[in-house]
């Protein structure tokens, strides 16, 4: 955050909802743990105040209030829902939005118990998700769901950043499941909406299984391989053979792409717990352990 620009603290945010939103302004308010291009602020029992923070562009909160409003209704687990929209103002001159809260604990501070419930629940979330989007759906305009042989920069960056030997990771093993996805063909289907970024800190789970989805800022119309390699990334251990199975009808050009971006995701959560473990800005301790984790799902295709 610049100089220039204010600290996002209690006080601001309920200066805010006072000066646009006054009806709300007196609901209890409290910081969510997390966030990076934005800032969570749960607002009473079922609101939430999403506020920009490091995202550069407004667009992904324009796209959220867009989008999800008519997305929601035909998806299986509730997503954030903008109710109320927050404009820029000479206080603060980013976007944020009050958005409906999805309850339960992300994944990167929980343990996912019924593992088949999981695994189906993800799978009907994706089916219903992953259907042709209209003309004017946004694009892939950060390139979270280019094709692999698109992203090799990115994989020889994580893969180099990252501890390799404090890690344990088997350099060759993943770069042979990253080879057998670059050489795949590309998507040939029509633009599906995709999350774009499926994660342990973006799913929402309560009672041992999963229970919401949030974090839509990189949603987009493209490849859904992107989102199927939650299949490693969000599930225990055994469970992708089960997820395929349940999602159904996923060739395996589709398949070996999900693979490769999920190695990709893992090495990202790596590379974000290590510099959480050595204070750097930004840095996810949780997300170290939970990316060794996916990357062992990955190198042993389980």
């Amino acid at each position: 955050m610049s100089q220039t620009e204010p600290e996002i603290t209690e006080g601001l945010v309920r200066e805010l909802l006072q000066d646009q939103h006054p009806d709300l302004a007196g609901l209890p308010l409290g910081e969510v743990e997390g966030g990076w291009g934005n800032q969570m602020w749960r607002l009473g029992d079922t609101l939430a105040v999403r506020i920009q923070r490091m995202d550069t562009t407004p667009e992904p909160q324009l796209k959220e209030r867009r989008w999800l409003p008519q997305l929601a209704p035909r998806l299986p687990l509730p997503i954030p829902v903008p109710v109320r929209t927050g404009t820029p103002c000479e206080r603060f001159g980013k976007l944020w939005t009050v958005m409906t809260w999805v309850p339960g604990c992300p994944l990167d501070h929980g343990v996912i118990a019924r593992p088949e419930h999981a695994a189906d629940t993800l799978a009907a979330f994706l089916q219903a998700l992953h259907v042709p989007a209209p003309g004017d759906a946004p694009g892939d305009d950060m390139g979270i769901g280019a094709h692999p042989r698109e992203s090799t920069g990115g994989f020889e960056h994580f893969l180099g950043s990252i501890d390799t030997a404090a890690f344990d990771v088997d350099t060759a093993g993943a770069r042979a499941v990253w080879q057998d996805a670059v050489a795949t063909p590309g998507w040939a289907g029509p633009r599906m909406w995709v999350h774009g970024d499926l994660h342990p800190a973006n799913v929402v789970i309560a009672d041992g299984t999963l229970t919401g989805v949030v974090d839509f800022g990189a949603l987009f119309a493209g490849d859904p391989a992107v989102d199927l390699a939650a299949a490693w990334v969000v599930l225990p251990a055994g469970m992708a053979e089960h997820f395929f199975f349940a999602y159904r009808a996923v060739d395996e050009a589709t398949m070996r792409r999900a693979r490769g971006l999920a190695l990709l995701k893992s090495l990202f959560l790596m590379l974000m717990g290590q510099n959480g473990e050595r204070g750097l800005p930004g840095g996810k301790p949780a997300w170290g352990p939970a990316g060794r984790e996916a990357l062992d799902r990955v190198l042993n295709h389980e």
